[in-house]
């Protein structure tokens, strides 16, 4: 693994878990008021579109940390619409 991979990896890993926080509180205060809808939707799409766009260049630090980011952001999105 060459050093722009891991540079990619830690980037990746930084941004991703910079939803958990918010991922936590959703889930804890059950509560998703503050969350704004239309961003949740709108960034879900783009992270999908990076996702799409890591795995045509077979870019491993792109897909994980779109993987995972999109499936932390469905989840404050069903958290979202689950606590109306």
């Amino acid at each position: 693994m060459n050093s722009v991979t891991i540079l990619g990896l830690i980037a990746g890993t930084l941004t991703t878990i910079a939803f958990l926080p918010q991922l936590f509180k959703t889930w804890q205060s059950k509560s998703a008021k503050d969350v704004s809808l239309g961003m949740l939707m709108i960034f879900s799409t783009g992270v999908f579109l990076w996702l799409v766009y890591g795995i045509y260049l077979q870019a491993l630090p792109i897909i994980l940390a779109n993987l995972i980011t999109l499936i932390f952001n469905l989840i404050i999105l069903g958290l979202k619409i689950r606590y109306r």
